[in-house]
């Protein structure tokens, strides 16, 4: 196993001299610094209004804050598990630079599992910067802590993890465009087909239910995304059944939690596969 930490250490090393990771970085920076300006202000106006002098309701808006911020980190996160590893097989391919590696006596599926374990890694410290970032903010700027952490950070994380195996795959296969272009359809596509889940359940509408159920099973990202906002919602959410992230009346479900971290690990394996079926 020692060859899949060193291609792993590579790929860190790799993807640290890439300006993409830097530039995530530093609009990484300048969003935490938008939203805690953002926040701070919003708790001091709260403060100041009678209006909002409930504590259920300013709890309310606090947590729509806190996710709105951890509805941008999905964004990002997703973003960066897919332009961090859209290149890393097509482009090695197309380059010739994968056949040096592939020429040595290791095997070929030690080399793509050493890339994604590094593009683990690097993800999941992103995802505790920005996870981290907006927690740390919300708990010193307001008196408010957001539910369920635990549980949410945890799907959001496999978010990550789901569309870099599928990008991985797609690499092994496509070139470095058309993966892209496949890997941001399919997640756009995931999106659409949440929000029209969610807003066909609250209306009742059985048919637009069923187009985002079907989303889903084609990519569960966006699924792993509701699960998680409904994890981190507000009591009053309960009492409304629906927010702007996530609704009571459609909350994916363990079953789809399972499959999208069957779908996640099966994608893996069949990169693992064609990439060491593929001439290189």
């Amino acid at each position: 196993m020692r060859p899949i930490w060193i291609v792993a250490k590579l790929t860190l090393r790799e993807a640290a001299r890439r300006k993409i990771l830097l530039a995530a970085i530093l609009l990484s920076v300048a969003f935490l610094s938008v939203y805690g300006v953002g926040l701070h202000y919003i708790h001091l106006e709260l403060m100041k209004t009678g209006e909002f002098a409930n504590t259920l309701v300013r709890n309310q808006i606090y947590n729509f804050m806190m996710l709105s911020g951890m509805y941008v980190v999905n964004f990002l996160y997703a973003a960066m598990a897919v332009l961090t590893s859209v290149d890393t097989v097509a482009g090695e391919i197309a380059s010739g630079t994968i056949q040096s590696l592939a020429a040595k006596p290791v095997p070929r599926w030690q080399l793509l599992l050493g890339k994604w374990l590094g593009l683990v890694v690097m993800m999941t410290l992103y995802l505790a910067l920005m996870a981290g970032g907006v927690l740390t903010l919300g708990n010193t700027l307001t008196p408010y802590n957001l539910p369920n952490v635990g549980r949410g950070l945890p799907l959001i994380w496999l978010n990550g993890i789901l569309l870099l195996s599928i990008s991985l795959l797609g690499g092994t296969r496509l070139s470095t465009l058309a993966n892209g272009v496949v890997a941001f359809a399919g997640y756009g596509m995931a999106v659409i087909g949440g929000w029209v889940e969610q807003i066909g359940a609250f209306l009742k509408s059985p048919t637009a239910v069923n187009v985002g159920v079907v989303s889903s099973l084609i990519l569960p990202s966006e699924a792993l995304w509701k699960r998680a906002a409904y994890e981190m919602r507000s009591p009053v959410v309960d009492m409304l059944g629906f927010s702007p992230f996530t609704s009571g009346y459609s909350v994916p479900s363990g079953a789809m939690i399972g499959y999208a971290i069957a779908y996640a690990v099966v994608a893996l394996l069949l990169a693992l596969r064609s990439f060491g079926r593929r001439d290189l």
